[in-house]
């Protein structure tokens, strides 16, 4: 488990990290969301002991990281899939973490299997892609057995067959009770992967809940009606005191309104429906109204 208390990281005059208190627990999937400049990366970095806080604390499982023997064993962590010496061989990038952290290095070739790179193993790291620098930094991050990890954007890179495998393995780990903490912009994978989420901003926390929790505090869920008998349905569901708009022809988006209410209204008044379909808002959406505040640079933005 991994608690974050009232961490705040400074640096000079800009406040990288505002008060952030969290807690990521095990058993689940967390995500780690934000517009680029909210702090993750520094807040990941604290929690390994990379960075000092200005004030505050973050804890594994009850301690400072940097009170922990052989880390690995108890976090492992892909930060930056690019921050290996690319002179070395993925074996030997592999097997030199093994023995600082006292791992036995039967386990270097196990998890070389497990992501894939067996064969790849005694290549250069310099010759590697990004997809398979990032299948190493997985195995680094497994390396140690640890019961808490942490990954940094850990798709980036990965082809859609490495995408869906990182989605089975996350799942996997977090149902063998560890505790599993990933910062993604990639809302559509989050949507598939995460239990829960962490949602920051310009360095303060906007939201930590489960994810259906953040995705209803998004845009009103809305109902969509085709019906020939638009007008007159729409006179009666404004009666009701929601939303509703017309974008043509037989179509009425409700916003407000239980689908099943609007059912009941069409019945009593004898319209007939041609289609009734509850919508909820998307993660995406929900943490673009939530976040729209906190985003460092827009689109167009002159300053």
């Amino acid at each position: 488990m991994i608690e974050v208390n009232e961490l705040t990281k400074r640096y000079g005059a800009t406040t990288a990290v505002d008060g952030l208190t969290f807690a990521v627990r095990p058993g689940r999937v967390t995500g780690f969301l934000g517009p680029n400049g909210a702090g993750k990366s520094t807040t990941l970095r604290m929690v390994l002991g990379l960075h000092a806080p200005t004030s505050g604390s973050v804890t594994v499982d009850g301690r400072s990281f940097r009170d922990l023997p052989r880390g690995l064993r108890h976090v492992g962590a892909l930060l930056d899939a690019g921050d290996v010496h690319g002179g070395r061989t993925a074996r030997a990038h592999l097997s030199l973490l093994a023995r600082s952290n006292s791992i036995p290095l039967s386990r270097v070739d196990e998890v070389l299997e497990e992501v894939g790179l067996a064969a790849a193993a005694r290549r250069r790291i310099g010759g590697f892609s990004l997809g398979m620098r990032q299948r190493l930094g997985i195995a680094a991050a497994l390396l140690g057995d640890p019961p808490v990890l942490l990954f940094d954007e850990p798709l980036n890179g990965l082809d859609p067959e490495g995408v869906k495998w990182v989605r089975g393995l996350f799942r996997r780990l977090a149902a063998e009770g560890r505790t599993v903490f990933v910062s993604s912009h990639l809302m559509s994978e989050m949507e598939n992967t995460a239990d829960d989420l962490v949602v920051v901003g310009r360095g303060e926390l906007i939201a930590a809940e489960s994810l259906a929790a953040f995705a209803t505090r998004g845009t009103r869920p809305t109902v969509t009606v085709v019906s020939p008998d638009s007008a007159a349905l729409r006179d009666v569901l404004l009666a009701e005191g929601v939303s509703v708009e017309a974008p043509g022809g037989d179509l009425l988006t409700v916003a407000g309104l239980p689908a099943a209410r609007i059912g009941e209204l069409a019945l009593r008044h004898r319209f007939l429906l041609h289609k009734l379909t509850p919508r909820t808002a998307s993660l995406e959406e929900a943490f673009m109204e939530l976040t729209a505040d906190s985003v460092e640079y827009l689109a167009g933005d002159s300053r």
